[in-house]
């Protein structure tokens, strides 16, 4: 098979696996944390980490953000919109975020995903974390813009030359198309907003249990930041499965 045919194989799968290695990486990503608590002492990080989470927390968010004003501005059906059985894509995205960068959705999940790597503070991990999720995610955005190509051909390709794939330029930014959609962003972005702080919360609880040597929940911040996104995480799938408000022509 030629190196070509090769990727795009790969690709393919690893889109339709997707989940799993952000998974893998918690796992990995939570073992880690474990055990820079343990080897460490209180006085090593106190003076650092409790104010970098919060950096850390804004990381994610800055990635959640992305995701928000790429989604929020795309028609139904576009070549944002991607299935568990393969590429969807009626329409080619070319304008708002898709202006600046071929991938913004894949950019976003980078940030999110590195915010969760920096609680670690572990360099090595940190950097096998980004060099990994690029040679992933390298094969899928292989896959899907060779889907792309053969569905579009000339209008893709003119739109690829000038945008790049992953680091965005705002030299050939473009006004979105549509309107910014608050209810599209509600129904596709509501499990990235709760899994943020879900599991920011589960570091915090891991670390203060290892601390103490025994499980620990304290009221803080991140306790509170995890029931109130879980409490609206429910309220809106409450809301998409009672109701047809989240639905919108086009969008």
């Amino acid at each position: 098979m030629a190196l070509q045919e090769e990727f795009k194989t790969q690709g393919d799968y690893l889109f339709k696996n997707r989940s799993k290695l952000p998974l893998l990486i918690l796992i990995v990503a939570l073992g880690v944390y474990g055990y820079m608590e343990y080897s460490e002492t209180e006085t090593e990080r106190e003076d650092f980490f409790i104010e970098a989470e919060y950096v850390y927390l804004l990381v994610s968010l800055f990635g959640l953000f992305l995701r928000i004003i790429t989604v929020g501005f795309t028609p139904k059906n576009t070549s944002g919109r991607n299935t568990a059985d393969g590429q969807l894509a009626a329409k080619l995205n070319t304008t708002g975020m898709y202006s600046l960068v071929r991938h913004p959705l894949y950019l976003g999940n980078f940030f999110m995903w590195l915010g969760l790597g920096l609680m670690t503070e572990s360099f090595w991990f940190i950097i096998s974390f980004i060099l990994i999720y690029f040679m992933y995610y390298e094969r899928i955005m292989f896959a899907e813009e060779s889907f792309l190509r053969k569905k579009f051909g000339d209008k893709y390709l003119q739109w690829a030359v000038n945008t790049p794939a992953i680091i965005p330029s705002f030299k050939t930014c473009v006004k979105p198309a549509y309107f910014f959609s608050w209810r599209k962003v509600l129904k596709k972005e509501k499990n990235g907003f709760t899994a943020v702080f879900l599991l920011f919360w589960l570091f915090e609880v891991i670390g203060e249990s290892i601390e103490n040597h025994e499980f620990s929940f304290e009221f803080n911040f991140w306790s509170i930041a995890a029931f109130a996104s879980l409490i609206i995480y429910l309220i809106l799938k409450y809301i998409k499965k009672k109701t047809n408000w989240f639905e919108e022509a086009y969008r």
